[in-house]
């Protein structure tokens, strides 16, 4: 799916109420980024598809 939410770090598909996250790039603001819980839980890196950015 084209629309389809995904989480940045690991890739994993997100539905809908399983506890993750999504916020625009803190630095440039431009790109969304989702987060799975794992990922939020274990502090597993992502990086900006836009600007690459890498954080927490």
């Amino acid at each position: 799916m084209e629309n389809e939410k995904i989480c940045s770090s690991c890739g994993l598909r997100l539905g809908k109420n399983d506890g993750m996250t999504f916020f625009q790039c803190p630095e440039c603001g431009e790109a969304e980024i989702g987060r799975c819980p794992q990922c939020r839980d274990q502090s597993v890196t992502y990086t900006c598809p836009k600007c690459g950015f890498t954080g927490p």
